[in-house]
């Protein structure tokens, strides 16, 4: 070979090299770049805190996008154990029946309760004359017996005015509509049908906006987003008329209406997505501020580190036997957890 020519197939190879690892590395950066989406169902209450958390994890990691929607606690647990999305949110913990779906379609899961509601009974700024509230009164207003029957406010407590009574509620998909109608009524999905109903909350909170005869029901969250247009309800459930708040929950005294909040993670999905893994990760750490932010109540921080733990543990199964459990404090809530 001629050694004018060495150096020319030389730097033949060597180019020819750096070439390969420009694409290579434009490869991986387009994998990346293209990496199956995390996707997200479920409870339009726990919405808030995952919505509020996704956008935050995608300013600082914009090649992993998250998919976050909802469709109700029941939709998404639907989704969830038909392999469509990787997280479920939920108002209420998994029942037996989703147990069982999610069993015969292979989904292990691993339960995360993530912060503490206060379900509020609001009515428009208007209504003068509704100052309390007992729990019997709600189911007079919305067992299946009244369908059609109780439609006026003074057929709930005399004294109250001779006026139309309209309702608007969660639908048959939300979990809050399932843990509402067991804690008021004492059947789960036993309600009247005839008020208008839907997964969307905001949809509830504008129709008692435009109501002054309206009486609906949501997450805490939904009211402190809405609160200079709507006066939220104190609940009697025998111990005297209880506003729904933070100190309120904390202090257990909102009862029957307080409740945990929960996201479900796949845990296959997780074992086998490393960017899944992550933002669940970041979830659990970023939490707290975004559950404060959004108007819920914050676990005690003991509660995270075991949502961490049993996550890190991939703890799989649940510590509610599927069903809800009534009047449940944050105390007993770290118990349930620590003995997972």
């Amino acid at each position: 070979m001629n050694t004018t020519e060495k150096p020319k197939a030389f730097r033949l190879k060597k180019f020819a090299l750096v070439v390969g690892v420009a694409a290579l590395l434009n490869s991986c950066a387009e994998v990346q770049s293209q990496q199956k989406p995390i996707k997200i169902d479920g409870s339009s209450t726990v919405y808030p805190i995952t919505n509020a958390i996704a956008k935050n994890y995608q300013t600082t990691n914009p090649n992993t996008k998250v998919e976050t929607g909802f469709s109700g606690t029941t939709g998404g647990f639907r989704k969830f154990c038909n392999k469509e999305v990787d997280i479920a949110n939920a108002s209420r913990p998994i029942n037996a029946q989703e147990m069982q779906n999610c069993n015969k379609a292979g989904v292990r899961f691993i339960e995360l309760p993530v912060a503490f509601d206060a379900l509020t009974i609001v009515v428009n700024p208007q209504n003068n004359w509704v100052q309390d509230i007992t729990v019997a009164e709600l189911k007079r207003m919305w067992e299946p017996a009244a369908e059609g029957k109780i439609t006026n406010w003074n057929q709930v407590r005399p004294g109250w005015p001779d006026r139309p009574l309209k309702l608007f509620g969660p639908g048959k998909d939300s979990g809050t509509f399932d843990y509402f109608t067991e804690a008021v009524i004492g059947i789960v999905d036993a309600s009247r049908n005839d008020y208008t109903a839907s997964e969307d909350d905001e949809v509830i909170a504008k129709g008692v906006i435009q109501d002054p005869n309206a009486l609906g029901y949501f997450g805490l969250a939904y009211y402190e987003d809405n609160q200079s247009k709507l006066k939220a309800v104190p609940v009697n459930s025998g111990k005297g008329p209880i506003a729904p708040s933070l100190k309120t929950v904390e202090a257990s005294q909102y009862q029957p209406l307080a409740r945990p909040l929960f996201i479900y993670v796949n845990a296959k999905a997780a074992q086998d997505n490393p960017a899944l893994r992550e933002f669940v990760k970041f979830y659990i750490k970023n939490a707290p501020q975004a559950v404060k932010t959004v108007g819920y109540v914050p676990l005690p921080e003991e509660g995270y580190r075991l949502a961490e733990v049993h996550f890190n543990r991939a703890k799989v199964g649940t510590v509610f036997d599927g069903k809800a459990q009534l009047d449940l404090t944050l105390a007993e809530l770290l118990r349930k957890q620590a003995k997972f």
